[in-house]
């Protein structure tokens, strides 16, 4: 938050971020060195999702860091990191949080709405850190909605649901299995509409393929090239990127058309 901007006050900036008044004077806390850690982990952990805490520990100590693999282990738990590579159950789920199995392996993806994918990433500042959810249609690749929040609570992502499907709903929506997708106030919302649940295998963020994809676009042709001194700077960064990306930036895999050509010319069709 920048507490003396010129032109929105905090309560406005918190409004913008989706942010509660009473968190908003509460600043990420971490030492200079685990703040460079942290930026180097995700890096090293967005180029290779699959490496685990021992890999990243071997690769930041050849860049010349001293450190151990249990404090990278917590590193990655702040940054709500995990390795893609299945692994022994380490925790015990909450007992009020569902979970439910994986419905699109073999699934052919071939209209608008079919499968929605939802994921969180971490997005660093120069002193401190944001984090960033966002519903994406896998179809045609077009961010549906995105929010992002100083804290991992789920308030953020039931805010970002309940934007997606004022534009639409899908069929499927597929996730992880993390606290905030598996909670009864996000899923309830789901269920009301009758959309169909999906969850990502523990530890395998290649179930949702399309937003890691998508994490990795943002950071390297943004977030990595920018400096973000506060929130609202890696809001406004963001919002001019996720506009590129859907409106602006053709596709490959879309026949060079943007996600939005694809998203609502695709969208029409099937309403008529």
């Amino acid at each position: 938050m920048e507490k003396g901007h010129p032109v929105l006050s905090v309560k406005r900036q918190a409004e913008l971020l989706n942010i509660a008044r009473s968190t908003v004077y509460r600043e990420a806390e971490a030492s200079n060195e685990d703040l460079e850690l942290m930026r180097k982990v995700d890096e090293i952990y967005t180029e290779r999702p699959f490496y685990g805490s021992r890999r990243i520990t071997v690769d930041l100590k050849r860049k010349g860091y001293q450190v151990g693999r249990k404090h990278v282990r917590t590193l990655m738990k702040k940054l709500g990191l995990q390795a893609v590579y299945p692994k022994p159950k380490t925790s015990i789920p909450h007992p009020e949080h569902e979970k439910h199995p994986y419905l699109l392996r073999n699934l052919d993806i071939i209209r608008v709405n079919q499968v929605w994918g939802t994921d969180i990433t971490f997005i660093r500042l120069t002193r401190g850190w944001v984090y960033l959810v966002a519903f994406i249609d896998w179809f045609s690749r077009y961010v549906i909605s995105w929010k992002i929040s100083i804290t991992m609570e789920k308030e953020f992502c039931i805010e970002a649901l309940k934007e997606a499907l004022n534009i639409a709903a899908p069929e499927i929506s597929n996730s992880d299995q993390g606290s905030q997708f598996t909670s009864k106030a996000f899923l309830d919302i789901l269920k009301e509409k009758k959309i169909r649940i999906s969850m990502d295998g523990r530890g395998r963020c290649l179930d949702n393929v399309f937003t890691e994809r998508l994490w990795r676009s943002l950071k390297v042709e943004e977030v990595y090239l920018k400096e973000y001194q506060t929130p609202l700077e890696a809001y406004e960064g963001i919002k001019q990127y996720f506009h590129f990306y859907n409106h602006l930036r053709p596709h490959q895999s879309l026949n060079y058309q943007t996600p939005a050509e694809i998203y609502f010319q695709n969208q029409d069709k099937s309403l008529t």
